[in-house]
């Protein structure tokens, strides 16, 4: 467990729990460039993530599932049960709907899957801010004031079509590219491969990673800094 400081009046305090140390390490940074969230400590067990909470009293838990000694969702009764009100949301790369189910029966604000970059995350913490601000300053006098304090929560799914601006040409181009890689593929490989510019392959290659058409990995390279790799579902 890393301790940390706490925030100023209007921070939303974050503890990160994660039993990988370098991707505990990258979420930490991700979080921190996101105002006005402060990452006041990290946890690498079940155990330590609630000694945690209950020493720093986040106002936000990134909780993975995947903990050497705990099942993540076993550890939000055990927090609820000693008092905790903090929030919860999962960071996993669960995708069985049953444990999609049994986080959401356990009230956590978000779901997010790995691995994801920052531009994953952010709009997901700025909504969850929003979403507190609107907790903590609404009067309820009648139902459109609890609509208003709802509203957003939904996450909208994603179109089935190509996206507008995106072609079927350049689509098929990178979906060739991505199944006839024998590893991974980065968006400047894609790039490369396709002849497109690298903002225009990450898009695609996002478009399918959305769909369920592709899979990412965060692959490492020799300054530590996180790379998406993407590749064909079989």
């Amino acid at each position: 467990m890393t301790p940390g400081t706490r925030g100023g009046a209007g921070t939303i305090d974050v503890l990160v729990v994660d039993d990988d140390f370098m991707v505990a390490r990258v979420h930490r940074t991700f979080v921190e460039r996101v105002q006005p969230f402060r990452v006041v400590g990290v946890a690498h067990t079940g155990e330590q993530a609630i000694e945690a909470v209950a020493e720093l009293r986040p106002d936000l838990v990134l909780l993975d599932l995947y903990l050497p000694d705990l099942f993540g969702l076993d550890v939000i009764p055990r927090l609820r049960t000693a008092g905790h009100d903090c929030d919860v949301m999962v960071i996993s790369a669960a995708q069985e709907a049953g444990t999609v189910r049994g986080a959401v029966r356990r009230g956590v604000v978000d779901y997010l899957l790995k691995p994801f970059d920052f531009e994953d995350l952010r709009p997901r913490l700025e909504r969850y801010a929003a979403q507190r601000g609107r907790l903590l300053t609404t009067v309820v006098r009648g139902q459109a004031d609890v609509d208003r304090v709802l509203a957003g929560a939904i996450v909208p799914a994603p179109a089935p079509t190509l996206p507008k601006g995106m072609s079927v040409e350049t689509a098929e181009l990178v979906e060739q590219a991505l199944r006839a890689t024998d590893n991974t593929l980065s968006a400047t490989e894609c790039a490369a491969l396709t002849g497109i510019s690298r903002v225009s392959a990450r898009r695609y290659l996002e478009y399918f990673h959305s769909t369920g058409s592709a899979e990412v990995a965060l692959r490492y390279g020799a300054a530590g800094r996180p790379e998406r790799g993407y590749s064909w579902r079989a």
